[in-house]
């Protein structure tokens, strides 16, 4: 099976979901035999379609523009088995480069018109490869994607050509919950197997896929921090990630929820650990967090004889957490106190690149 899996994120460098995902599609499409081609359709020129139709007059078939598309893309995708249109969810549709890339296929067409099940139509010139979707989007409803749904469904759907919809909501929330993320990212190598092999994907597979990975609450406050961070410091989402930066808590609650993400939980084993903040200044209250089994969990109040405890203004503790101070430097100034373990307590907090 020839296929040819268009990728028409503008991001690179790791910022791309939609490229993450259809990395696994591919992977899981050439695990099972087939000759796939990635194309970046940024990497390529490809012109808007003018509505002249010189392609279905002067030079039936072929487009007036000379550029990649009329080159070397459209011959690609009609000698194709298969494409798969992976495409980041632009106010709730494919974005601009996927959609110039669609309309550029009108020479596929012929110019005059039949109809099809109560459908006006034109009829095909030469058959067009059967199409896969792939779309991500940060919204954590499934019914973010109801409308390029029913775009692809009237584009592709006759004559059952249109073979899967792959869509993945929360995909900016994936790279932070490791255990989803790898199961996501397995299900849809699984996907890509199964559409060699069988032309479809499970339902059990596209479930796996589309698992709902965090709630409302969880997912808008720590967004929210996140987009209140990148305002205040002056950075877009890309230089965000570059300078391993992390959202700034606000309150006692935001800390709680956004602290245990940092926690290197595989440093002590099987033991079980206390960890007890006490805060003061813009905050005054207390939390403590449970770490057990690779799980982090957060409580308000104070814990009896805790493993570690560390009292600290809650402005300097946020410095800290967010890199605007060196943690040592403040802890030899005195800014704050820690009983206990204080290698261990070094070994949980020490960030990796990327966390």
């Amino acid at each position: 099976m020839r296929i040819l899996a268009l990728n028409s994120s503008p991001r690179r460098g790791g910022q791309s979901r939609t490229e993450m995902m259809l990395n696994c599609l591919v992977e899981g499409m050439r695990d099972a035999g087939a000759e796939v081609e990635i194309v970046n359709l940024h990497e390529k020129t490809v012109n808007n379609c003018m509505g002249c139709f010189t392609c279905w007059t002067k030079t039936p078939g072929k487009c007036i523009h000379k550029d990649d598309m009329t080159k070397e893309l459209f011959p690609k995708w009609l000698a194709s088995d298969l494409a798969v249109y992976a495409t980041p969810l632009y106010h709730y549709t494919v974005n601009a480069e996927m959609k110039a890339f669609i309309e550029r296929t009108l020479p596929v067409l012929e110019p005059f018109f039949e109809q099809q099940d109560n459908r006006t139509v034109h009829p095909l010139r030469q058959a067009p490869p059967d199409a896969v979707v792939l779309s991500v989007a940060g919204f954590i409803e499934m019914s973010v994607f109801d409308q390029i749904s029913n775009y692809v469904n009237f584009l592709f759907g006759r004559h059952m050509r249109l073979l899967a919809e792959i869509y993945r909501p929360a995909a900016e929330a994936l790279a932070s919950i490791k255990d989803k993320k790898e199961d996501v990212f397995e299900a849809t190598f699984q996907a890509g197997r199964e559409l060699v092999t069988s032309r479809s994907v499970l339902t059990e597979t596209l479930d796996r896929i589309q698992q709902p990975i965090t709630d409302f609450q969880t997912f808008s406050q720590i967004g929210n921090l996140y987009w209140k961070t990148c305002i205040a410091e002056g950075v877009t989402p890309k230089e965000f990630q570059e300078k391993n930066m992390i959202p700034r808590p606000d309150s006692l609650e935001t800390f709680m929820l956004l602290f245990p993400f940092g926690i290197n939980v595989g440093v002590i084993g099987d033991r079980k650990v206390y960890l007890q903040f006490i805060f003061s200044g813009e905050e005054t209250d207390s939390c403590y967090f449970i770490i057990e089994s690779g799980n982090v969990d957060a409580k308000e109040g104070k814990k009896k004889s805790p493993d570690i405890t560390i009292e600290t203004p809650f402005e300097i503790w946020m410095d800290i957490m967010t890199g605007k101070a060196d943690g040592q430097q403040i802890f030899m100034e005195q800014k704050y106190r820690v009983d206990g373990d204080l290698s261990l307590m070094m070994q949980l907090l020490q960030r990796e690149k990327g966390n």
